[in-house]
């Protein structure tokens, strides 16, 4: 039986290293979108109160909610939730989308 090389025992085949360049694409994916998601969700967090306060000149949402307000309380925070659950949705989307893409190389 023939002793092995090395230096070829150490090196993976070519097509070992094609898998694991795709599946870097694939983490390298999910990485960027996961930063652009948290980043899309306190954009969302942040903007979309004053968004509301715009559209409702007459209403202090804020001065509502000390107040007690229940009614305004639960619909102001329901419309922030529910934007933020949007953008969520469609960043996870995305990445997942890119994932598969590179994932379909392999």
């Amino acid at each position: 039986m023939p002793t092995p090389d090395p230096v070829t025992s150490l090196t993976a085949p070519p097509e070992t290293m094609v898998q694991l360049a795709w599946l870097g694409w694939a983490v390298a994916y999910a990485v960027v979108g996961g930063l652009v998601g948290i980043f899309m969700v306190i954009l969302a967090s942040t903007f979309l109160p004053r968004l509301i306060n715009r559209f409702t000149p007459a209403l202090d949402e804020e001065k509502e909610i000390a107040r007690g307000n229940q009614a305004v309380a639960e619909y102001f925070g329901r419309v922030v939730a529910a934007a933020i659950i949007g953008a969520s949705v469609v960043v996870a989307a995305a990445v997942a989308a890119g994932v598969i893409a590179a994932l379909h190389g392999v």
